[in-house]
């Protein structure tokens, strides 16, 4: 059997559980979180020695230590993975929840019933308890779900879509519904994306590079979870020892992930009396500043001139782009031309400028007087998230359970005709 069979063959498994997933009850699939919460506890031995074929790869290959640590699957790690089994169990179920019920003239009542999107296809690089937070979220909103994580974690990844399988069962579900695709061939990834037929959306979670190759490739819907280039603007008149800690906190706290702060557009009538102070606190902790010609002799020694490739990069580092604006409208024009359309923030302390902020920046989710670092599935209330998308079809910032459904029409007539 080829690559591309082999993918088929998976595909319609994973449509013929979706059709049961789709009917489950509520309790049932809160039944397969707990059940897999217990065989994350129970199994862990098990784990441990899948976990540890990857780690001795992974070290032969040589990984670097920070990659070598998000691979490890430490007691810790699967104790959080437990715990969001049991914290998704008790996220409200959304399926069949009916909405916007309206009377038409003729007397038909229209609403809008929420319902599985179906089969979800995640392509993803990181840490093997992706497989399992992806899944469960999956799992929760009535779908089948087909995982292909990297290579480096297919061992853990396996070990961990077993489980899955397992609890699946144990509450009277189709363990089809979720599967780990059993091989490392590259080949894979093509052949799903081919097979519209059986999946309903892709999920590509890693690189640009992959997610690149899996929107050029795929012939069914994409939800993109793109790069991060989040940018905070410093308005005039902002409280500036308050913009130094919120700008502190999105580039310091976590400098590596989606939601950190990646470029800084200040003000110019606040420049000469804030930027030295970003100098002093950012710089202070290592931050390398590429700076704009206005804002390079205001920002230390860790500044070094900006170039048209530091606007719009993610530098996932302790790296910051700075950049002196005339205006507001200037630090619009900027995020238009260099967003990634992630997350967008304002410090201001008028409020005729902070609603033209919300209004005309086109970002995934826009804050004011806030850090990015808010823009996450936990932080603005969804209890989990499986990505962030930075598309606007279907779904548009953290997408948590509710976000892996759609909506059908429904209609409750008493015999009415259509003339």
């Amino acid at each position: 059997m080829n690559i591309q069979e082999q993918m088929q063959q998976l595909a319609a498994r994973a449509q013929a559980a979706s059709r049961l997933m789709a009917k489950a009850s509520p309790a049932a699939k809160n039944d397969a979180l707990a059940a897999l919460a217990g065989l994350l506890e129970t199994r862990q031995e098990a784990i441990a020695v899948a976990n540890a074929r990857d780690i001795a790869k992974a070290e032969a290959a040589g990984m670097d230590t920070a990659k070598l640590d998000r691979l490890r699957l430490t007691p810790k790690v699967l104790a959080s993975m437990a715990q969001a089994c049991r914290h998704v169990a008790g996220l409200s179920d959304p399926i069949g929840e009916i909405e916007s019920v309206k009377q038409r003239p003729n007397g038909l009542m229209v609403g809008r019933m929420r319902v599985p999107l179906g089969v979800v296809c995640m392509i993803y690089e990181s840490r093997p308890n992706v497989t399992v937070d992806s899944a469960i979220l999956c799992l929760k909103a009535g779908n089948a779900v087909v995982l292909r994580g990297g290579s480096e974690a297919f061992e853990s990844n396996m070990a961990l879509a077993g489980l899955l399988s397992e609890a699946l069962e144990l509450a009277g579900l189709p363990g089809a519904a979720v599967q780990l695709v059993p091989t490392t061939d590259r080949a894979a990834v093509p052949a799903l994306c081919k097979l519209d037929e059986y999946i309903d959306v892709m999920i590509p979670r890693g690189g640009e590079g992959l997610i690149r190759s899996v929107v050029e490739a795929a012939t069914m819907p994409v939800l993109k979870h793109y790069k991060g280039v989040c940018h905070l603007f410093v308005d005039k008149g902002a409280d500036l020892d308050n913009a130094v800690a919120v700008a502190d906190n999105g580039k310091c706290q976590r400098p590596g992930v989606c939601n950190a702060l990646e470029c800084l557009l200040v003000h110019r009538d606040v420049a000469k009396e804030f930027l030295p102070k970003v100098a002093k606190a950012l710089g202070g902790k290592g931050v390398e500043f590429r700076a704009c010609p206005e804002s390079l002799p205001l920002l230390g020694p860790t500044a070094k001139p900006a170039t048209e490739a530091d606007w719009g990069f993610e530098f996932l580092d302790y790296i910051l782009a700075v950049r002196v604006v005339a205006d507001m409208d200037e630090a619009l024009e900027h995020i238009a031309a260099y967003s990634s359309h992630h997350t967008e923030c304002i410090l201001t302390s008028d409020h005729a400028r902070a609603m033209r902020f919300l209004r005309e920046a086109d970002a995934s989710m826009v804050g004011i007087n806030c850090s990015t670092r808010f823009n996450d599935g936990g932080e603005l209330g969804l209890g989990a998230e499986i990505g962030i998308s930075t598309s606007k079809l279907h779904a548009y910032g953290p997408m948590g359970v509710t976000e892996l459904t759609s909506q059908k029409f429904v209609v409750f007539g008493q015999g009415q005709v259509r003339g």
